[in-house]
C-alpha cells in the first residue's frame, strides 16, 4: 500500500454568535481536516486543533508545502518511521505549535488508514480496550456579548445536567473576584455532587491562581485547567498541594520530549494531551507510557470537530488508569457543547451520550465516517 494523495482541507465558518473566552472573542469555529488517500483505495482522516484563535491555514499549509512532498509514494504502516521523520524536517522551525498540530492530524490519518486497511478499531491497534465507554464533562460556559454571565452560566449548568451531565467545565480567567463569584453561583445551582472543573486557558499568575484556588475551596473543583502560561512550569509546581483541587494542563505542552520535564518533575496531577496537537497516536502513545511510569494522571484535551472527537475516544479506551485497581480513577471524555457550525454533522452524527455516558466507537480506524458534503459546503480553497 502507497500515499498518493494528502490534502489539507480548511474548514473555518462563521459563529452565527461569537463567544468569549479569557483571550478574546471566538468569531470562527475552524478545523483543518487532513486526508490521505492510498493506491487501494483506503482513505483516512485526521485532524489538526485549531483553538479559538488559530487560522487553520497555518497548519494547513505545514501539511501542503512540507509534510506532503514527504509522504507520497510511502507505506502508511511505516507510522512511527514516518512521525520521526516529518518532527525531524520541521525541527528547525516547529517543535511547537502548529508544526505538530499539523503532523497530529496527518499521524491520525495514517492510524485510520491502517485501522481501516487491517478492518479494525483504533484502540485494537495500540493494544486493546481498557474500557469501552466513558465518562463525559460538559465543556462550554463561553462568554456571550451583552448577557448576564451568571445568569447565562446557571442556565448552561442546567440544560447539561438535563442532558444526563453529571460533570461540567467552566470558563474563567475573567478576573479573579468574578471568577469566585461565578464558580460559587454555578455550584449552589447544580448543588454538591456534580463534578465542577474550572479552565483559566493561560490567563493568571500563580499569586492570582493561587488566591482562586484557595478562595474557591469550598466550592469542591474537581481540577483547575491551565491557570498558568505553559512556560511557568516553577508556577505550577508552586500551586500543586495548596488545595484539594487538581492542578491540570497540556492543552499547549507538544510532544514527549516537552511533556518529560512536566512528568518527571512532577508539574501537575492531571496530564492533558490533546491527539490532535500533541503529536497524534504515535506520540500520544509514549506520553501515556510516561505518565504511567510516573503514576500520573492523564485526561486528554478535546477540541475539535467530530473527527477529532472519534479520534480521541479511540485514544482515551486504551489510557491506562493511574494506577490500575478494583476501583481506579478513570479518565474523563471532554466533551464541546460550546456552539460549532458542523461538529456533529461532519461524522453523521454517529457519536453522542446516553445515560450520561458515551460509547467507545468500535468500527475500523477511528470508528466513523466522514461526509464529504460537509467538508464540500465549509471548506477554503486556499491553495488554489
Amino acid at each position: 500500500m502507497k500515499i498518493v494523495d494528502v490534502i489539507p482541507h480548511v474548514l473555518s465558518p462563521p459563529l452565527s454568535e461569537p463567544f468569549a473566552f479569557s483571550q478574546g472573542w471566538v468569531e470562527k469555529r475552524s478545523s483543518m481536516i487532513v486526508e490521505i488517500v492510498t493506491d487501494e483505495g483506503i482513505t483516512g482522516w485526521g485532524e489538526s486543533l485549531c483553538h479559538g484563535l488559530q487560522p487553520p491555514e497555518i497548519a494547513a499549509s505545514f501539511v501542503q508545502f512540507c509534510l506532503k512532498p514527504m509522504l507520497i509514494s510511502r507505506d502508511p504502516f511505516d507510522v512511527e518511521v514516518l512521525w520521526e521523520e516529518m518532527y525531524n524536517q520541521t525541527r528547525p522551525f516547529g517543535q511547537h505549535g502548529a508544526a505538530i498540530n499539523a503532523i497530529s492530524g496527518v499521524d491520525i490519518a495514517l492510524w485510520d488508514v491502517i485501522g481501516r486497511s487491517l478492518n479494525k478499531p483504533i484502540h485494537k491497534l495500540l493494544g486493546g480496550a481498557f474500557r469501552t465507554e466513558v465518562q463525559p464533562y460538559a465543556t462550554g460556559f463561553y462568554r456571550l456579548q451583552g448577557k448576564d454571565h451568571l445568569q447565562e452560566g446557571v442556565k448552561e449548568a442546567q440544560r447539561h445536567l438535563s442532558k444526563g451531565f453529571k460533570a461540567v467545565k467552566l470558563k474563567v480567567g475573567f478576573g479573579v473576584k468574578s471568577d469566585i463569584e461565578y464558580i460559587y453561583a454555578i455550584r449552589e445551582a447544580v448543588g454538591p455532587d456534580i463534578m465542577i472543573m474550572i479552565d483559566a486557558n493561560c490567563a493568571y499568575n500563580s499569586a492570582a491562581a493561587r488566591r482562586i484556588l484557595l478562595e474557591c475551596e469550598r466550592a469542591k473543583i474537581h481540577f483547575f485547567e491551565e491557570p498558568l502560561a505553559p512556560e511557568d512550569i516553577e508556577g505550577y509546581h508552586n500551586l500543586r498541594n495548596l488545595t484539594s483541587t487538581y492542578i491540570a494542563s497540556g492543552e499547549n505542552i507538544f510532544g514527549k520530549t516537552s511533556y518529560r520535564h512536566w512528568i518527571s518533575t512532577g508539574a501537575l496531577d492531571i496530564l492533558q494531551p490533546d491527539l490532535m496537537s500533541a503529536g497524534g497516536f504515535t506520540e500520544c502513545k509514549k506520553i501515556a507510557a510516561m505518565a504511567q511510569a510516573w503514576n500520573t494522571m492523564l485526561i486528554p484535551h478535546v477540541w475539535g470537530s467530530g473527527v477529532g472527537l472519534a479520534a480521541s475516544l479511540q485514544f482515551i479506551s486504551n489510557i491506562l488508569p493511574a494506577p490500575l485497581s478494583m476501583n481506579p480513577q478513570e479518565p474523563l471524555l471532554e466533551y464541546d457543547q460550546s456552539a460549532h457550525p458542523f461538529r456533529e454533522e461532519l461524522i453523521y452524527g454517529a457519536i453522542s451520550m446516553d445515560n450520561g455516558i458515551v460509547k467507545i466507537p468500535q468500527k475500523p480506524g477511528i470508528g466513523v465516517e466522514v461526509n464529504r458534503d460537509v467538508i464540500k459546503a465549509y471548506r477554503k480553497d486556499v491553495f488554489k
